[in-house]
């Protein structure tokens, strides 16, 4: 089938890359970070018409989460992933695999799929690849996620792999049944891309072989995936080192679940497109914001008469008309406005920081940006403690 997309190198700068993905749903400008709308919305009570104002370029949707509620099949009968929650552009949905996965105790794995127990009423779903592929292609989304076996970053060798081994065999079939689904008349969007997912925890030669594998498969992206999952940040610089330039160059690249902005910045200086992480409106949940120094706790004492913005400068609602003080008031009473305000900033602070990004790229002067922005981190580096992920439902339920 011939492609119905177009993915443009616009620029290099060392293995850095500009480009721009061209969708059947609109265009892409990368590097890009990606807002999670797990279960199609963002946590935080932000609307899908908001995210336009605040730059956002692409949104990712669950599978696993709107498989189970309210049901892929519901949200097909009103149109779409996109026309259900009135979003206008690009969406990406994972697979649901490391949903499953996360669920320990609740699945047994087969080389057919996955039988698990849903987080949400205990009742017992098979999924595995084909099912996969039919969510998503219910969905209708613009770009879907190879279902994968996300191992843990420290399994020992021998189980990964024979993960890595069982997630090539689900890519080949996840191609041929998104093939069979796009060929549909009835299909939401017979247009659907698939991107393919590397894995093979922190061990170079298993990563760089399956690389080699998936890429040869002529998928429409790639990302890597079971990174940020229990490795050190130099762990995981390493393997995109060592991973991304198996990878092909011409394609989208993603780096899955990741991360802070100085995370971005260093996967971005590695070849890397697309980034996701739900840090942005948890940590806003919780009245930790991102600034050009860092990170603020607007519960701390010492905003509470701060009569200045979040950031300086800023041009996101919350800094454009209220102070530290009153945002730190309301996140102290409880109020929901609060919470809201923080989540709208650090999306803006996210999405304007990759359209920095990409300026910088477009003028050759990316390695300076990068020095300059790392270094103001420094001053209020992030707190791991606020990072964690947590719940059953996995990474991805912001």
């Amino acid at each position: 089938m011939a492609k119905t997309y177009k993915y443009e190198l616009i620029r290099t700068e060392g293995r850095s890359k500009r480009a721009r993905l061209t969708t059947v749903h609109g265009v892409i400008e990368t590097p890009v970070f990606m807002n999670v709308g797990t279960a199609a919305a963002i946590k935080g009570a932000v609307s899908s018409p908001e995210l336009r104002s605040l730059g956002t370029q692409v949104e990712l949707c669950n599978t696993y989460h709107l498989h189970v509620r309210p049901g892929d099949e519901i949200v097909k009968k009103l149109g779409g992933v996109r026309k259900f929650m009135s979003w206008d552009g690009p969406v990406l949905t994972d697979s649901g695999g490391f949903q499953v996965f996360s669920l320990a105790g609740l699945r047994s794995i087969r080389e057919e799929g996955v039988t698990f127990r849903s987080h949400v009423d205990g009742r017992k779903i098979f999924m595995g690849p084909e099912e996969s592929m039919r969510i998503q292609s219910n969905l209708g989304s613009t770009i879907a996620m190879a279902f994968d076996e996300c191992p843990d970053a420290l399994a020992e060798r021998s189980y990964v792999e024979q993960s890595v081994a069982r997630t090539t065999r689900w890519l080949r079939r996840c191609r041929e049944e998104m093939d069979r689904l796009n060929s549909l008349p009835d299909t939401v969007n017979p247009d659907q891309m698939l991107f393919g997912i590397n894995q093979g925890g922190i061990i170079d030669d298993i990563r760089i072989r399956h690389a080699e594998e998936i890429a040869e498969m002529d998928l429409d992206g790639y990302a890597v995936g079971g990174l940020a999952v229990g490795e050190t940040h130099e762990e995981m610089y390493h393997i995109l080192d060592v991973t991304v330039p198996h990878l092909p160059k011409d394609r989208p690249t993603y780096l899955m679940g990741v991360g802070t902005p100085a995370n971005i910045l260093e996967g971005v200086e590695r070849g890397i497109d697309f980034f996701d992480c739900v840090y942005p409106s948890r940590n806003g949940r919780h009245g930790h914001v991102y600034v050009n120094s860092g990170h603020l706790n607007l519960f701390n004492a010492k905003y509470e008469t701060d009569e200045s913005p979040i950031e300086e400068g800023c041009g996101c609602p919350a800094c454009r008309n209220h102070s530290r003080a009153y945002i730190r008031h309301l996140l102290k009473a409880g109020e929901m406005l609060g919470m809201r305000l923080c989540v709208l900033h650090n999306l803006w602070y996210y999405n304007h920081l990759m359209e920095e990004i990409r300026d910088a790229l477009d003028s050759g002067r990316f390695p300076e940006y990068k020095k300059m922005r790392l270094e103001g981190y420094r001053e209020n580096p992030v707190r791991n403690t606020v990072m964690k992920r947590g719940g059953a439902a996995g990474k991805k339920n912001g």
